[in-house]
């Protein structure tokens, strides 16, 4: 029924913690599946992952495609109802995946506000500390939002030209034709730390003009 998609790329300190945390969920293990691309990593990502193959799907980049290409490999590998982005330092609650899915199919005959769904979430640091509650479309961010499959591909998937602000850009699209409903839960844990990619100001800076001209945002 669902397949949580989650890039990762020199993440060995926190894949583990990101994945013990989906695969301790409420949803029965038979509605899911973890797919997990693993971008070129060159430290012990893979170490870590070889722990849990039992228990999800790897594919494995032989060099560094970047998260919009790695994004839409683990897309295009799976044939669920839904998707569902998770990054490789972030974490969840164990009633994610229960309550964002039911929430989808309770509305399927529903009008078109119905069409993808997004959780609260928390700011954490390295140590898992909360240190503030974001609401999820006034603060946006690309993980946590549950989206019909059919819909997600129907629009084109990411970018693949953006190597950053590529769920702002896939958000767009998507917000042409459809809306994204918002869940006043925090079921899910976006972590801070000193090498978040969104850290490299002049990459973010650059694909955020070019994400505004693309748009024709002023």
């Amino acid at each position: 029924m669902i397949s949580v998609i989650v890039p990762v790329f020199e993440g060995e300190r926190f894949i583990g913690r990101c994945l013990r945390s989906l695969l301790h969920q409420t949803l029965s293990r038979d509605k899911y599946k973890i797919i997990v691309i693993n971008d070129g990593s060159t430290d012990r990502t893979a170490y870590a992952l070889d722990l849990f193959k039992e228990d999800i799907k790897i594919i494995n980049n032989e060099k560094n495609l970047g998260l919009p290409k790695s994004l839409n490999k683990g897309i295009l590998s799976s044939d669920s109802n839904f998707i569902v982005r998770v990054d490789s330092d972030d974490y969840v609650n164990t009633h994610f995946l229960e309550i964002l899915s039911e929430y989808l199919i309770q509305n399927e005959e529903a009008d078109e506000f119905m069409d993808a769904v997004a959780c609260d979430y928390l700011l954490v640091d390295d140590t898992e500390k909360s240190f503030s509650r974001r609401n999820c479309l006034k603060d946006p961010i690309g993980c946590g939002i549950m989206f019909r499959t059919q819909h997600y591909k129907e629009i084109g998937l990411y970018d693949e030209s953006f190597l950053r602000h590529e769920d702002k850009d896939l958000r767009k699209r998507f917000e042409k034709k459809f809306k994204i409903h918002r869940i006043k839960i925090p079921l899910y844990r976006y972590r801070r730390h000193k090498h978040n990619i969104t850290n490299d100001g002049k990459v973010m800076d650059y694909h955020l003009k070019k994400l505004r001209k693309k748009h024709k945002i002023k």
